[in-house]
C-alpha cells in the first residue's frame, strides 16, 4: 500500500471525535446518531456504501476530541483501512485536521502507521493467501504543511519496513530459520543499505572464546553464528550498540519445557528479529549515527554432546558459571555478546534485547516490556524513545539484593537465581558482563510475540521493540514540531 497526496477518490475515511463533526457530514452524522449506529465513540466504525454514485464512507469514532492521541489514531487508521479492504476499495482519500493536543506532524505520522500495519500479513505457507485490497490512501493535508508532514511519511514507510521484516523473521518456522538462515537474511536485508555484515563461524566463536555461548550451541547439528552489523552514519564517534538475543528455537535443552510452552519458541530469537528490523529502519532512513548490532545465533536442544544442568561453563570475559538450569540459555548468549560489543566493537552504550523470562511476562503480561539498567541516564533515553513509538515499558527492579542470588559456589556465577524475581536475577546475571558501561536491558519476553490479535498488532510477532530502538538511536527531540 502507498500513502500518496493530494489525490481523490470515491471512497474516503472521515475522522469523527463525538464534539468535533467535519462540517460535510454533519448532517450524516447527525443521523447516524440519532438512529445509534455511529456516536464517533473511541474506536466506532461505520461504513456507508452508496452503489449508484459509486460512493463509499468509512465514519471512525475518535471519541473525545480533546483525549485524542497518537494511539487512538494508529487504531483509527487500521481499523478504517482493514474495512475499506473487506469492501474491496482499493484507493481512498482522507482528510487530515489538526487535533488541539497534538503535534500535527506527528499525528499525521501515527495515522500512516496504522494504515501499514492493517495491510501486515504472514500468509507465506497458506495454500490460499490473505488478500488485501486497499492500495492507496491520499492524505488532505493542511495548506502549507506539506514540507513539514512528508519527510515524516517517509520516515515512517520506511520504520515500518523494519517492524515487518521483524515480524517476517519471528514468524518464521525453526526448521527453516536455522541461525545460519538467520544470518544470511541478516546481510541479505541489510548489505544493499549500506551496512556492513561480517559473520562468525565456530571457529571464529572459539577464537574469541566465546565458552557461555558456544556451551549453549554444543547440542546441535545446526551451526551457530555470529551477526556482526555495523552502521557508519555518523562521524568519527564510537558506536551505539545493540545486542539481540538469537536463539532460534529453545527446547530448554535438558532442563526441558513442557509441550504447550514449545510450541512458540521459534520466536525465541525476537531480539535478534527487533535489532536486525532495528537497523534496517536506521540505514533506510539513513540516520547520522554509528550504531554496531551484535546477535550470537544457536538453538538450545537435547543430544549426547548437550550441556546438562551441573556443569560450569567459561565466558569470554573469563568469569565461570554453574548451569542449574538449560532453559536459562539466553542470557549465556547475551553475557557474550554483551561483553563482545563492548571490547570488540567499542560501543559507548548498550541495549539488549531479549526474550528472555517467563517471570517478566507473569509480572506485566503482554502489555509492557520489561526494563532494567544501570544508568538512569540511559533509561530515560529509552523511555523518551518508547514514548514516542507508542510501545510501552516499564523499569523493574536491580538491586544488589538480586545480584547476591546469581553468586555461585563451584564457579564465579550460576546462570538461575531461583524461582522468585526471575526476570530482575536474568537481568542481574547479564550486568556481571557489561564492564560498568551504561546499559539497558529489555525483556520482552511478554510483548514480542502475542497469543491473539490486539489493536494493530497481529497474533504471533508484533515487532516490538523496532521503533523504539529507532527513536533511541535517532535521539529524543529531533523529530518534534
Amino acid at each position: 500500500m502507498k500513502i500518496t497526496i493530494g489525490n481523490q477518490y470515491d471512497a474516503e475515511l472521515i475522522l469523527v471525535s463525538k464534539d468535533l463533526v467535519p462540517a460535510a457530514y454533519g448532517d450524516i452524522v447527525e443521523q447516524l446518531k440519532g438512529k445509534n449506529l455511529f456516536k464517533g465513540e473511541e474506536g466506532e466504525v461505520y461504513s456507508y456504501v452508496n452503489l449508484s454514485e459509486d460512493k463509499t464512507l468509512v465514519f471512525l469514532g475518535l471519541g473525545e476530541e480533546a483525549k485524542v492521541d497518537e494511539e487512538i489514531l494508529r487504531l483509527a487508521a487500521f481499523k478504517g483501512a482493514k474495512e475499506l479492504s473487506k469492501l474491496r476499495v482499493q484507493k481512498a482519500t482522507v482528510s487530515l485536521k489538526k487535533h488541539a493536543n497534538l503535534c500535527y506532524k506527528k499525528s499525521t505520522k501515527a495515522f500512516a502507521e496504522g494504515l501499514y500495519h492493517a495491510e501486515y500479513r504472514f500468509d507465506k505457507y497458506l495454500s490460499k493467501k490473505q488478500e488485501f485490497h486497499l492500495e492507496e490512501v491520499s492524505f488532505g493535508l493542511l495548506e502549507g504543511k506539506e514540507e513539514k508532514v512528508l519527510p515524516g511519511l517517509k520516515e515512517m514507510e520506511h520504520l515500518m519496513e523494519g517492524v515487518f521484516l521483524t515480524r517476517n523473521l519471528i514468524n518464521e518456522p525453526a526448521i527453516t530459520l536455522t541461525p545460519v538462515e538467520l544470518a544470511k537474511r541478516a546481510k541479505e536485508a541489510l548489505e544493499p543499505l549500506g551496512v556492513e555484515v561480517e559473520i562468525l563461524d565456530r571457529a571464529a566463536c572459539e577464537a574469541l572464546n566465546m565458552k557461555a555461548f558456544l556451551a549453549v550451541a554444543k547440542g546441535s547439528t545446526n551451526e551457530p553464528r555470529g551477526i556482526i552489523m555495523r552502521y557508519k552514519g555518523g562521524q568519527d564517534e564510537a558506536p551505539l550498540g545493540l545486542v539481540g538475543k538469537g536463539v532460534t528455537f529453545d527446547t530448554g535443552g535438558y532442563s526441558i519445557k513442557p509441550g504447550p510452552s514449545m510450541y512458540t519458541m521459534n520466536g525465541d530469537m525476537g531480539g535478534s528479529g527487533a535489532v536486525i528490523g532495528a537497523m534496517k529502519a536506521i540505514a533506510l532512513n539513513k540516520l547520522e549515527k554509528n550504531v554496531t548490532a551484535v546477535v550470537l545465533a544457536t538453538d538450545n536442544v537435547i543430544s549426547g554432546d548437550a550441556y546438562v544442568p551441573g556443569d560450569v561453563v567459561g565466558s569470554m570475559l573469563g568469569k565461570t558459571i554453574e548451569i542449574h538450569s538449560t532453559d536459562a540459555e539466553g542470557r549465556l548468549t547475551l553475557a557474550d555478546a554483551v561483553y563482545y560489543a563492548i571490547t570488540h566493537e567499542h560501543v559507548v552504550e548498550v541495549v539488549d534485547v531479549a526474550t528472555l523470562t517467563g517471570a517478566c511476562v507473569v509480572a506485566l503480561g503482554a502489555f509492557n516490556t520489561g526494563a532494567f539498567t544501570n544508568n538512569e541516564e540511559l533509561l530515560d533515553k529509552i523511555k523518551t524513545a518508547a514514548k514516542e513509538a507508542g510501545e510501552p515499558l516499564w523499569q523493574l527492579p536491580l538491586s544488589k539484593e538480586y545480584k547476591n542470588l546469581i553468586k555461585g559456589d563451584r564457579g564465579d556465577l550460576k546462570n538461575t537465581g531461583g524461582r522468585w524475581g526471575g526476570a530482575s536475577t536474568a537481568a542481574a546475571f547479564i550486568e556481571e558482563f557489561v564492564e560498568g558501561k551504561p546499559w539497558v536491558h529489555l525483556d520482552i519476553a511478554g510483548t514480542s510475540d502475542i497469543e491473539s490479535a490486539r489493536g494493530y498488532l497481529p497474533k504471533g510477532a508484533t515487532g516490538m521493540p523496532v521503533k523504539t530502538l529507532y527513536y533511541y538511536v535517532k535521539g529524543e527531540n529531533k523529530g518534534g514540531c
